[in-house]
C-alpha cells in the first residue's frame, strides 16, 4: 500500500489541475486522511527504530522500496503541490513519517551503519498478526563500509533530498537536516559501492532483491541531489557515473529506476531550456513511446482496463510476477511529462 500511494497523489492532483469535471479534490482529501493513519496503525518500535512501515501483511520491514515510495511521494508533492490547497499539509505529514523513520536509520548508533530493515522475512512471511499483537524479537540489518548496499543507500538519499524541497520553505530547519543527511548517506553508497544482495542475504532476498545493480539508483540520487543549491559537484559526478550510456528502460519500478533518472534529468532541458541535457529529454520521450498504448514503439500491452501492463515479448506474463500496480509509475510518469 505504502508503494502504491505516490500514484494517487499523481493521478489526482494531475486530473483536477486539468479541470476534470470529477471531484478529485474530495478524493485527494479523503486518500491523504486515510494514509498516515494505515501508517500509524503498523507503528513497532526497535529501540531508536520506532516508525517506518511494514510489508504487505507481515511485521517486516525493507527500507529499499520504502525509500523508493517516499521518493516517489515526495517528488509528486514537489511538482503538484500547487495543485493539492490545504491538502499539501496532509502530503506533508505522510512524508514526514517516511523521512522521520528513515533518518533514524541514517544516524542511530552505532556509527557508521545504516539500517535499511527491521523483522525476520522469512519467519514474518509465514506469520500473519496485527502489530499491537506481535511479541518477537526483531532483528535488524545494517549496511556498512565491509557490507556494502549502494542501491538501498542510493534511494534514501534521493528521498531525504526530495523531500528536502519539500520542506524548504515549510521546515527549513528540517530541510536542511536531512539534505546533511542525504549528503552523507549519499558519499557512503558512492565510496563503498556493492550489493545489498551479498552483504544481506536471505534478509533481504528473494523479497527485495536489486537485480540490476545499483547504477541506476546512484544516478537517481545523483539527480535529485544536483537539484538543490551548489550541486556542480553532482551534476559532473551524473557524467562520471555514466548517465549518458545510451540505455533503453520500458520500466520503471523500486528497482529499475533509470527511467526516472531519465525524466528527471529530462526535466532540466525542458524546464531550464539546458541543451546540454537534450539528450535525457529525448531518452525520456523514447521511453514514453515504449509505455504508451498504440504507440509504434511500444514494448507493452495493457488489459482493457489499462490497470496491468503485459510484455509482449513473453504473451500474457505480467512483467514481473508480483505487485504489477506498481507499474502504474511508468503511465505516471507519462503524465509528468505531458505537463511539461
Amino acid at each position: 500500500m505504502f508503494r502504491f500511494f505516490f500514484f494517487i497523489i499523481f493521478f489526482l492532483v494531475n486530473n483536477n489541475a486539468e479541470g476534470n469535471p470529477d471531484n478529485y479534490s474530495e478524493a485527494l482529501e479523503k486518500s491523504l486522511l486515510f494514509f498516515p493513519h494505515v501508517v500509524k496503525i503498523v507503528l513497532l518500535s526497535h529501540g531508536d527504530l520506532t516508525g517506518g512501515c511494514n510489508d504487505a501483511g507481515e511485521n517486516v520491514k525493507f527500507n529499499f522500496p520504502t525509500a523508493f515510495t517516499a521518493t516517489m511521494f515526495s517528488g509528486s508533492t514537489v511538482e503538484y503541490g500547487w495543485g493539492m490547497g490545504s491538502q499539501i499539509q496532509e502530503a506533508q505529514v505522510g512524508i514526514r513519517w517516511a523521512t522521520d523513520y528513515l533518518l533514524k536509520g541514517a544516524t542511530a548508533t552505532p556509527p557508521a551503519r545504516l539500517y535499511v530493515g527491521a523483522g525476520d522475512p522469512n519467519v514474518d512471511h509465514k506469520c500473519w498478526e496485527r502489530p499491537e499483537d506481535m511479541d518477537a524479537v526483531r532483528t535488524v540489518y545494517w549496511v556498512s563500509h565491509d557490507k556494502p548496499g549502494s542501491e538501498v543507500a542510493g534511494e534514501i538519499a534521493a528521498a531525504l533530498t526530495a523531500a528536502s524541497i519539500v520542506f524548504h520553505r515549510a521546515d527549513p530547519a528540517y530541510s536542511r537536516i536531512i539534505l546533511r543527511t542525504a549528503k552523507k548517506v549519499f558519499k557512503f553508497a558512492l565510496k563503498y559501492q556493492g550489493s545489498y544482495n551479498s552483504s544481506l542475504g536471505s534478509a533481504v532476498c528473494p523479497s527485495y532483491c536489486s537485480y540490476n545493480g545499483c547504477k541506476d539508483e546512484l544516478l537517481r540520487g545523483a539527480a535529485w541531489l544536483f537539484r538543490t543549491p551548489n550541486s556542480i559537484y553532482y551534476n559532473k559526478l551524473i557524467k562520471n557515473l555514466g548517465a549518458d550510456d545510451q540505455l533503453e528502460p520500458d520500466i520503471f519500478s523500486w528497482d529499475n529506476k533509470y527511467a526516472g533518472k531519465t525524466i528527471k534529468l529530462a526535466r532540466r532541458a525542458l524546464l531550464n531550456h539546458d541543451e546540454n541535457f537534450d539528450q535525457y529529454r529525448q531518452e525520456a520521450e523514447n521511453f514514453v513511446c515504449k509505455i504508451l498504448p498504440n504507440s509504434p514503439n511500444s514494448t507493452t500491452q495493457y488489459t482493457k482496463g489499462g490497470g496491468n501492463i503485459y510484455d509482449k515479448k513473453i504473451g500474457a506474463n505480467i512483467k514481473l510476477p508480483q505487485s504489477n500496480l506498481q507499474y502504474a509509475g511508468s503511465t505516471i510518469q507519462q503524465n509528468y511529462l505531458t505537463i511539461l
